[in-house]
């Protein structure tokens, strides 16, 4: 993983432990076989493709409300 990589990520997604659960979520995603969304070179580690997709928008997220919290409990 460069850092140059994850610095241009975290303007996309500033949360840092969000940023950690998309990357860890895509890698175990491309772990198992999914196709990369952006190019990849055979040198390209899954956390630098990852990463590349959430920088190039690929890649998008969605924060759930805890309904707990939204209930009032």
């Amino acid at each position: 993983m460069t850092a140059q990589l994850l610095l241009e990520a975290a303007k996309v997604i500033p949360n840092q432990q969000l940023l950690i659960n998309v990357v860890s979520k895509r890698v175990r995603q491309l772990g198992i076989g999914h196709r990369p969304l952006v190019e990849a070179t055979p040198k390209s580690s899954l956390t630098d493709i990852a990463l590349k997709e959430i920088i190039a928008g690929k890649l998008t997220f969605e924060e759930l409300k805890d309904e707990t919290a939204a209930e009032g409990k």
